[in-house]
């Protein structure tokens, strides 16, 4: 097993650990950009904390997204009182937001050039879902933070 496999596996480790804290049954693209937010030292935790975007920020973007998600239909969650997430589902599985994005981070690079930065391109490619919504409402510009995340891969590679 590689250097970048033991990586990506604890990356998804803990994005299991996130779906499962909001009682989701999917591992999705958002469960790995917190993923990636809470890998201390990781080139893609320093990217996004370069532009506010450390943990705590990126669960508050997605909760505000949930939020928003929720008034477009006309519900408050302050409102109705909504119950807290269920913990009692299985195992998360990969979700198709997730799986895509690794996709996209395994084409953008040979596998033995892959990266922590690489895996956050791959969930910043996506152009519509929770994370392009989330990062809108928190004011990220995402086509920006992905030119950003791919200078640092660049200036790597020199």
């Amino acid at each position: 097993m590689s250097a970048f496999d033991k990586y990506l596996h604890a990356v998804i480790v803990r994005a299991m650990h996130e779906a499962h804290e909001d009682g989701s049954t999917t591992i999705d693209a958002q469960h790995l950009l917190l993923s990636l937010a809470a890998d201390q030292g990781s080139t893609a935790q320093q990217v996004l904390v370069s532009v506010g975007l450390g943990r705590a920020a990126v669960r508050d973007a997605l909760d505000r997204e949930f939020e928003h998600s929720l008034s477009m239909v006309g519900v408050s969650p302050a409102a109705y009182g909504l119950p807290r997430p269920s913990h009692a589902s299985p195992q998360p599985k990969m979700g198709a937001s997730a799986r895509l994005a690794l996709e996209r981070s395994f084409g953008s690079a040979r596998k033995k050039d892959l990266r922590s930065a690489h895996l956050l391109l791959g969930i910043l490619q996506a152009q519509i879902g929770t994370v392009p919504r989330a990062l809108a409402l928190a004011g990220i510009d995402q086509a920006e933070l992905a030119d950003r995340v791919r200078q640092t891969l660049n200036s790597q590679d020199q």
